[in-house]
C-alpha cells in the first residue's frame, strides 16, 4: 500500500501522540493535550496532515495561521520511515494548504539542540532568522510549567 497524505485526525490522537514523544527535538506541552488540539484543527481546518503506510500513521505536520502568517509544529515520522520523503511530503502539502489560505509567509520553530531539524528545514529553503528571539508567556493563575514541557 502507497503512503498517503491525509488530514489530521483527532480520533487518532493517541497514536499520534505516541510518535510526538518518540520524537527527537520535539517539546511537548499541555497545548498538544486532547482538547487544545481539537480546538486547533477546527480553528485551522486543512492545514495539518498524517502520512500513513499499511494504515498506521507514521508521520505528522500540525500547521495553522492566524490570518496573517502561518506556523508549523510538530513535524515528525517514525524512525523506521525517515529519509524516504515522507517528511518533504507532509510539509509540502501544508505549505500548498497555507497557500490556499491566502498565507505568503510561514514560520516555526526548531529547539537550538536539533541540529538535525536545522539542516532538514535549511534543505527545504528557510532561512534562519538571527533578527529576533522568542518570548513566551504562560497565562494560567499559577504560571507553573507544563509536566510535558521541555526544559
Amino acid at each position: 500500500m502507497p503512503l498517503t497524505v491525509l488530514p489530521f485526525p483527532i480520533e487518532d490522537y493517541e497514536e499520534i501522540f505516541s510518535l510526538w514523544r518518540q520524537s527527537e527535538g520535539l517539546g511537548l506541552s499541555e497545548a498538544d493535550s486532547k482538547e487544545p488540539l481539537d480546538r486547533f484543527l477546527l480553528q485551522n481546518p486543512g492545514t495539518s496532515f498524517v502520512a500513513r503506510l499499511d494504515g498506521r500513521i507514521v508521520g505528522t505536520i500540525l500547521t495553522g495561521h492566524d490570518g496573517r502568517r502561518g506556523y508549523v509544529y510538530h513535524v515528525a515520522v517514525h524512525r523506521d520511515y525517515r529519509r524516504r520523503g515522507v517528511e518533504r511530503r507532509l510539509v509540502e502539502r501544508a505549505l500548498k494548504a497555507l497557500h490556499e489560505a491566502g498565507i505568503s509567509k510561514c514560520h516555526l520553530f526548531v529547539f537550538p539542540d536539533n541540529p538535525g531539524g536545522m539542516v532538514f528545514w535549511k534543505s527545504l529553503g528557510w532561512e534562519e532568522r538571527t533578527d529576533l528571539k522568542v518570548f513566551s508567556r504562560i497565562l494560567d493563575e499559577e504560571g507553573e510549567r507544563s509536566r510535558f514541557h521541555r526544559p
